[in-house]
C-alpha cells in the first residue's frame, strides 16, 4: 500500500499521507468548513481520503453547509426528546428550507412547555461537544440495533426506494451501504445516542452556532393519510446568531403579512368549513380585487392578440386518458363520478379542452400562432397537509393560455411571452425576478421522445438566457409532457414565490392528432405552449396581499377613497365630491357613522384605504378638501378638481401611494 495519496484540492494536485482525513487535507476547523465535497458527493471531515479524490470545502454558510448543520441539529433534538420521553419512537428528521423537523410517535401531543424542556436539553448536548461518528452496518445489524424502532425498521426494508421519495426518507437510507451515526461523549468516547442516517454531519455538536425550536404539530408517517399520525417538532438552525435573528425577524414580518389573517381583517375572503378544505369564497371587497385583476388581464391579452374561450368544469374521464393526465397526474385529480353509465371528472387542467377547440375545424398556417386564453376553474386534490390559505387550494381559477404555433415561430413566441409575463408582473408591483428551467431527468415519469424534449429545452434555455435574468436549472422538475420556465419573484420582504410558468409541449398535439395545413399543402403538427401568468388568481392574490401587507396600490384597492366629514353638517358636501369621483370610475365611500372624526380616520387607516378626503367649514367655503394619506401625511385646502385629478392619475398609472 502506497504511503502517499494524490488528491486535487482547490484545483491543484496535492500529495498527502495515507490515512489523511478530508478535514486534515482541508485544514478545516470544523466550524467554518464543516464537510467536504469529494468527487461531487458530500462527506464527513473525519472520512479518509483516497487516491485520485477531488476535494472541495463545504462552508457552514453555503446551502449544503446549512443543510448539514440543520440535519445535525435534528439529531440533537431527537436525542433530547428520547432522553426526556423514553417511550418516544423515532420517525424521520430531515433538513428543510430554513430549518429542520423530526417526527416522533408519542402517547400525547407535545405541549409548548415540552419544547422548552427539549430545547434546554439540546443546549446542554451542544455545550457537551458530542462527536458525530459514522459507521457502516449490514441490513441485519441495523435491524438488530434498531429493533425497538419500528419506523426505522420500515425504512431499512425500503432502502433503495427511499432515496427517490419526497417524504424525507432519503436522509436515512439510500441505495447503498446502511450507516448509523453515533453521538459519542468527547471525553470517554461512550455512546450517548445513535440514529440510522446517511449523513454527513458536523464533526461535533459544538459546531452548532444557533438554533431554536419553533412549534409542534401532527404529521402522518411518510406523508400518507393512511399511515399513523406522529408528532412533528419544527426547528431552525443557522451559521450565526445574527443570521438566525434576521430569519426570526423575517418570520415576525411574514406573520404580520399573513394573507389569511389580513384577508379576514380586510373582509376579502374566507374558508367556510361547510365547503371543505382548500375551497375559498371571495367577499365583495375581495371580488373587486379579482375583477380588477381579470379586467387588466383581459385588456392586456386582447392587445396582444389572444382570443378568449370558455370550457366546462367537468368532462368524460377519457379526455384525460388521451391527454396523459390520468395515468401521469391521476393522484392529484378528484375521484370520478358516473353519469349515464359514463365516467366523468372535474377538470384539473384546461389544456385538453383547448386542444378540442383547435381540432374543431381545419387550421391553416396563416392562423398561427393561435393564442387561446381562458379564466378557467380547475380542481386539484391537494393533500390536506399542504393546503394553505389561497396559496395552495383545491379549487382555483387559472388565467390559462395555450399558444399553437409552428416550430419556426416557437423561439420568437417564447421570447415575446417571457417579455409579456415580466411586464405584467411589474405592473402589479413586483420587480425582482429570476428564472428556473425545469427539465427532464432519467426517471420514468415523463412521456414523449427525447429528441423532442431536447429541442424544447434548448428553445426555452435560449429565451431565458437572452432575457438577461439569472437562470437556475431544475433537473427533473418538468411537467410530464414538457420542460418549463417558471418566473420566481421576490416580494417586499425578500421571500421568493413561483408565479408564472411557460411550458413547451410537443406531446399533447400528437396525442390529440392536432394538425394544420402548411404553406406547401402538407399536414403538420403544431407546437403547443402552455402559459399561466398568475399561476392561479387565488395564489397570486394571496402573494399580493402579503407583498403589500394588505395596503394595495389605489388601482387594486377595494375602496380607493373615504370621505370623512369633520362634522355632520359637512356630509352633503362630501357626497357631492364622491359623486364626481364615481363619475371618474373611482370607488369611494363617505363615512356617515356617529363616530368622532379621529376614530373615522383610524378606521380608514385600519382598512388600508389609500386616500382620505376630509372636509370642514373652510374646505367647503373654498371648494376644497384636506387630503390624508395612509402614511399619516396630510395636505390641506386642496381644490376638489385637483384632488380628483391626483386620485385618478394614481389609479390610471397603477402607482403605490
Amino acid at each position: 500500500m502506497s504511503a502517499e495519496l494524490h488528491i486535487t484540492l482547490a484545483g491543484a494536485e496535492r500529495v498527502v499521507a495515507a490515512g489523511t482525513t478530508y478535514g486534515e487535507a482541508l485544514e478545516a476547523d470544523g466550524r467554518t468548513v464543516v464537510a467536504a465535497r469529494v468527487n461531487g458527493e458530500l462527506r464527513d471531515l473525519a472520512s479518509h481520503a483516497a487516491d485520485g479524490d477531488v476535494v472541495e470545502p463545504v462552508e457552514i454558510s453555503s446551502p449544503d453547509g446549512r443543510a448539514i448543520l440543520r440535519h445535525s441539529t435534528a439529531h440533537v433534538m431527537a436525542q433530547a426528546v428520547q432522553e426526556l420521553f423514553p417511550e418516544a419512537k423515532l420517525g424521520i428528521g430531515p433538513p428543510v428550507d430554513n430549518g429542520f423537523y423530526y417526527d416522533f410517535d408519542v402517547e400525547q401531543a407535545f405541549h409548548p412547555d415540552d419544547l422548552k424542556r427539549v430545547e434546554k436539553r439540546m443546549r446542554e448536548i451542544v455545550k457537551q461537544g458530542q462527536q458525530f461518528s459514522r459507521r457502516e452496518v449490514s441490513d441485519d445489524e441495523a435491524r438488530a440495533e434498531l429493533s425497538a424502532e419500528p419506523y426505522k425498521l420500515e425504512l431499512i426494508g425500503l432502502k433503495g426506494g427511499a432515496a427517490s421519495s419526497d417524504d424525507g426518507a432519503g436522509v436515512e437510507v439510500g441505495e447503498g451501504q446502511l450507516t448509523i451515526y453515533d453521538n459519542l461523549d468527547p471525553k470517554s468516547g461512550e455512546l450517548c445516542w445513535k440514529d440510522l442516517c446517511r449523513g454527513p454531519h458536523l464533526p461535533s455538536t459544538r459546531a452548532i452556532p444557533a438554533f431554536k425550536l419553533m412549534r409542534s404539530g401532527g404529521a402522518y408517517w411518510r406523508g400518507s393519510e393512511k399511515n399513523p399520525q406522529l408528532q412533528r417538532i419544527y426547528g431552525t438552525a443557522w451559521e450565526s446568531r445574527d443570521k438566525q435573528d434576521e430569519y426570526l425577524h423575517l418570520l415576525e414580518e411574514a406573520e404580520k403579512r399573513d394573507h389569511r389573517k389580513l384577508g379576514a381583517e380586510l373582509d376579502l375572503f374566507s374558508f367556510p368549513p361547510e365547503l371543505g378544505s382548500g375551497l375559498p369564497v371571495f367577499h365583495p371587497k375581495g371580488g373587486i380585487i379579482r375583477k380588477e385583476m381579470e379586467d387588466y388581464m383581459r385588456r392586456r391579452q386582447g392587445e396582444s392578440g389572444y382570443e378568449f374561450v370558455n370550457t366546462p368544469h367537468i368532462t368524460k374521464s377519457q379526455l384525460f386518458e388521451t391527454s396523459g393526465h390520468l395515468p401521469w397526474y391521476g393522484e392529484d385529480m378528484f375521484p370520478p363520478f358516473e353519469l349515464d353509465n359514463t365516467e366523468y371528472r372535474v377538470k384539473p387542467m384546461n389544456c385538453p379542452m383547448h386542444n378540442l377547440i383547435f381540432r374543431a375545424r381545419g387550421r391553416s398556417y396563416r392562423e398561427l400562432p393561435l393564442r387561446l386564453c381562458e379564466f378557467g376553474s380547475v380542481y386539484r386534490y391537494e393533500k390536506s397537509g399542504v393546503v394553505h390559505g389561497l396559496t395552495r387550494v383545491r379549487g382555483m381559477t387559472q388565467d390559462d393560455s395555450h399558444i399553437y404555433c409552428t416550430k419556426e415561430q416557437m423561439g420568437g413566441e417564447i421570447k415575446s411571452l417571457l417579455a409579456f409575463v415580466l411586464s405584467v408582473l411589474r405592473d402589479f408591483g413586483l420587480s425582482e425576478f429570476y428564472l428556473e428551467l425545469s427539465t427532464r431527468d432519467d426517471s420514468d415519469k415523463f412521456i414523449g421522445e427525447q429528441a423532442d424534449w431536447d429541442e424544447a429545452t434548448a428553445a426555452l434555455r435560449q429565451a431565458a438566457e437572452e432575457s438577461g435574468l439569472q437562470l437556475v436549472d431544475d433537473p427533473g422538475g418538468a411537467a410530464f409532457y414538457g420542460p418549463k420556465i417558471s418566473v420566481q419573484a421576490k416580494d417586499a420582504i425578500g421571500r421568493t414565490w413561483q408565479l408564472s410558468t411557460i411550458q413547451l409541449d410537443f406531446n399533447q398535439p400528437k396525442r390529440f392528432g392536432l394538425e394544420y395545413q402548411a404553406a406547401d399543402g402538407s399536414r403538420q403538427t403544431p407546437v403547443m405552449i402552455h402559459r399561466a401568468l398568475f399561476g392561479s388568481i387565488e395564489r397570486f392574490l394571496g402573494v399580493l396581499v402579503e407583498h403589500y401587507a394588505g395596503a394595495f396600490p389605489p388601482w387594486l384597492s377595494p375602496v380607493q377613497v373615504v370621505g370623512i366629514p369633520i362634522a355632520e353638517a359637512h356630509t352633503p358636501y362630501l357626497h357631492d365630491v364622491a359623486k364626481k369621483l364615481r363619475e371618474r370610475g373611482i370607488r369611494v365611500e363617505v363615512d356617515t357613522a356617529d363616530d368622532r372624526m379621529q376614530k373615522k380616520i383610524r378606521n380608514a387607516q385600519k382598512a388600508k384605504v389609500p386616500f382620505m378626503l376630509l372636509a370642514g367649514d373652510d374646505d367647503i367655503a373654498n371648494g376644497a378638501v384636506s387630503f390624508r394619506y395612509r402614511s399619516g401625511e396630510q395636505k390641506n385646502g386642496v381644490p376638489v378638481e385637483d384632488a380628483i385629478a391626483e386620485i385618478v392619475n394614481a389609479v390610471e398609472r397603477r402607482v403605490q401611494v
